[in-house]
């Protein structure tokens, strides 16, 4: 491939031919839609397309044909696309919206950073993974919704399909939930100590903000990713990281309190008292509003990093487990992690849970339906394969984007370090992973913890290059892979992102 053809994440068939297609950086591009359903929706959306890039759609200018055909010839997967560019000008041939999206988002990238001409050329494509996931934590930082409207753009400029929205956590509870007005009144305020206090409001750590999203902020968001065909997956965690509903509704733990909001990151003991039936009433509510709101199939029910030292000297958890028969407090948690999985699936959602959701399971299996997100290395996914489980692969090695790019004092982030071109290697279901069944490894995730981010400027920072490396690593069939290739097209690609304002690492990549 031409290193001019600069392209993140790489098609998957790309072949020049001779000759040349003239169109200049500035083109404004229109879209012929040849369908007669849904116009005027399909064609806002492949506009959103080409404005991720940078470039303005207008009914004037480059004519680009798009087809969507229903024949199940064009290809078996609904995001494949196929581009045509030859005298007679751009042809984008797909079966679904989604195709068409993607195939405009190539052509985007192509033109923004175009020279004056394309060559002509044939583009065959489609993703070796149909989850292509990004996390993004809002609650030891509340991000604004202008800077999540940013990275969902971020997402669809490199076919990322899924928006991890983690929602809850020590250090916040972010959405609304009837009944429980205390959730976000008091569960959404920390008491930050990086500045001290002052009475004439010189800090901006002392002002009293709102601290979590509205209905209204919500609904704006979900239907914003909708436009570029992104899915929208809440998280709720349970039963550990649940200092700010104790806070907020201190009945709800094991000793009565008194809780805090956390402004400290880690992991504490005070957990969800699984003793306590009302824990399951509050949490019902939540998840109806959950289901209320997003319109995906999917709802994370967290389940990580779960201290189980309460339960030890609760009477209620004690009683719990004399009656269910449990024998360890350890068993105490799968017992609760299934009847909240089956709460979601009987409100028609499908469960996803981290890996731990699997442990101490001898006794208790986890519904099949359960997805499990493997974050503590690939073990996670080897075990929820072996028990015949969809897993999605987000391994903190390879895929926490919050890690430092590179071993320096002088470097933001924490928790060790991960290059980009570390980021690049890792395949879902490498070698390594010896699966029986690798057709249930769906795909990966990277994520964003944003303990010690004080401003989305350094989110960014943290995220770029390797958000890229980690969407051409689920795009691209891993056999195509080449980190040097990525490496010539990324010095390209910096200058889009620059143009996008978004901020990024520009140091070693290796």
């Amino acid at each position: 491939m031409k290193p001019e053809i600069n392209i993140i994440p790489l098609p998957n068939y790309l072949k020049t031919e001779d000759g040349e297609y003239k169109i200049t950086s500035t083109t404004e591009v229109s879209v012929v839609i040849e369908k007669k359903a849904d116009n005027a929706q399909l064609k806002t959306q492949l506009t959103a397309a080409f404005l991720t890039a940078g470039i303005k759609s207008t009914e004037k200018g480059t004519l680009v044909q798009i087809e969507i055909l229903s024949d199940k010839k064009v290809s078996e997967s609904d995001e494949a696309y196929t581009i045509r560019i030859a005298n007679n000008g751009i042809h984008l041939t797909t079966k679904t919206t989604k195709g068409a999206f993607y195939g405009c988002i190539t052509l985007a990238q192509m033109i923004s950073k175009s020279s004056g001409t394309l060559p002509f050329m044939t583009i065959m494509d489609q993703p070796a993974y149909k989850w292509r996931g990004f996390l993004l934590d809002t609650c030891r930082t509340f991000f604004s919704v202008a800077f999540i409207k940013k990275m969902l753009d971020a997402c669809a400029l490199h076919k990322l399909n899924i928006f991890h929205w983690h929602l809850t956590d020590d250090q916040g509870w972010r959405f609304d939930v009837p009944g429980y007005p205390k959730l976000t009144e008091t569960g959404s305020i920390r008491q930050d100590h990086t500045l001290p206090e002052s009475e004439d409001g010189f800090y901006d750590e002392g002002e009293t903000i709102r601290r979590w999203y509205t209905d209204e902020e919500i609904l704006d968001v979900i239907e914003y990713a909708q436009m570029r065909g992104i899915e929208i997956i809440p998280e709720v965690e349970f039963p550990g990281h649940v200092s700010a509903l104790l806070a907020a509704y201190p009945k709800y733990g094991c000793t009565g309190g008194p809780y805090k909001v956390e402004n400290r990151w880690g992991i504490f003991p005070d957990v969800l008292c699984l003793g306590n039936d009302e824990i399951f009433t509050i949490y019902e509510a939540a998840l109806k509003k959950i289901v209320s709101l997003f319109p995906g199939k999917y709802i994370h029910i967290g389940g990580d990093e779960c201290m189980a030292d309460r339960w030890t000297n609760c009477p209620k958890c004690q009683a719990r487990m004399k009656a269910e028969g449990i024998t360890s407090p350890a068993e105490l948690q799968t017992w609760a992690t299934i009847k909240i999985t089956r709460m979601v699936l009987e409100l028609g959602k499908i469960p996803v849970g981290w890996d731990e959701v699997l442990d101490n399971n001898n006794r208790y299996q986890a519904p099949e339906e359960l997805i499990v997100q493997s974050w503590r290395g690939t073990k996670g996914g080897i075990k929820g394969v072996e028990k015949n489980h969809q897993v999605i692969m987000s391994p903190q090695t390879h895929f926490y984007l919050n890690l430092k790019n590179k071993k320096s004092s002088e470097e933001p982030g924490r928790l060790g370090t991960t290059t980009t071109a570390k980021t690049y290697s890792f395949c879902p279901t490498s070698k390594e992973m010896n699966l029986k069944n690798p057709e249930l490894v769906i795909g990966g995730e990277c994520t964003f913890w944003s303990e010690k981010i004080q401003y989305s400027k350094l989110a960014e920072y943290l995220l770029f290059p390797r958000f890229c490396a980690a969407a051409e690593a689920l795009w691209l069939d891993e056999e195509k892979k080449d980190f040097k290739n990525f490496a010539l097209r990324l010095e390209n690609h910096k200058s889009l992102l620059h143009e996008l304002d978004f901020l990024y690492y520009d140091g070693e990549l290796e």
